[in-house]
């Protein structure tokens, strides 16, 4: 057996031992999520599966956990990173309110940040700004605690096997697809509304997501940067701009991760960067 072709072999092995621990183990906190209350609690747990897979995988391989793309990198690559989701977001919003598909501000939403801020005396404008300024540092660097135990399992360790045997494309499309899936029972218990829609929006939005978040990984040959992406995407959509947001009768078909604007504009995103990787030879 030639080495290409025993590397490769090694490389599904590991892959499909850390798909079904990750299934089986999901497995245990969806169901949580879906029948027991409360939900934040299995939320932490849920998302920190994925590095659990990728821990106990690499045990049974016989491999180092430090064998995982830990370094920091270049820091331009983390900033970009982190600053991609903030430019889509902000897109996807300008569009929705220059369209009149939403509202800007939400005034609950400004009632509850001045309760907790203590900022009852400021001006909108101020208490916004101060807000999205704390959100967007330590709101962030708390979204890292949780969203890094996605990323250590995605990003360090499946898109790294799954390139021994794929080129960039199917490696960003398949793994989008498969961190797509893992979302599912969530989406379709918690969507609120038609669950094949809202499979598909969040299907398109995650898998063109995946494509930048796959890029900036092998670029920088670091977990980092797309743990940096996921937590600014968590909070700048979930925290900041949907709070914010004033809801019509046509808002919530095109607002938030299971609106079609999100899914529109990151699609466009990962035709970008789909095409930069190919032309930069990734």
């Amino acid at each position: 057996m030639s080495t290409e072709t025993a590397t490769r072999r090694d490389a599904w092995i590991s892959i499909t031992i850390f798909l079904l621990i990750v299934g089986a183990t999901s497995a245990v906190f969806h169901w949580a999520l879906v029948t027991l209350n409360p939900t934040s609690l299995y939320v932490g747990p849920l998302m920190w599966m994925p590095a659990m897979a990728a821990f106990a995988t690499l045990l049974i391989r016989g491999r180092s956990i430090r064998s995982l793309p830990w370094n920091w990198g270049r820091w331009r690559f983390n900033a970009k990173a982190f600053l991609v989701p903030v430019v889509y977001v902000s897109i996807t919003y300008g569009l929705i309110y220059a369209l009149g598909l939403g509202g800007f501000p939400d005034m609950d939403t400004i009632g509850e940040w001045r309760a907790e801020t203590g900022l009852a005396d400021i001006p909108q404008w101020g208490l916004i700004a101060v807000v999205v300024a704390l959100l967007g540092t330590v709101g962030a660097i708390r979204a890292m605690s949780t969203v890094v135990g996605e990323e250590i399992g995605w990003r360090g360790f499946l898109v790294w096997e799954m390139r021994k045997v794929m080129p960039f494309g199917a490696v960003a499309l398949v793994s989008g697809l498969i961190w797509s899936f893992w979302h599912w029972p969530v989406v379709v218990w918690y969507g609120g509304g038609d669950a094949l829609t809202q499979m598909t929006v969040f299907t398109i939005m995650i898998t063109s997501m995946s494509v930048v978040m796959t890029y900036y990984t092998f670029k920088s040959r670091s977990l980092w940067p797309s743990v940096m992406f996921h937590a600014a995407h968590n909070v700048f959509i979930q925290k900041i701009f949907d709070p914010l947001t004033a809801y019509n009768d046509s808002t919530s078909f095109w607002a938030g991760e299971y609106g079609w604007m999100i899914a529109i504009v990151t699609a466009g995103f990962g035709l970008v960067y789909w095409f930069k990787a190919r032309k930069e030879g990734l």
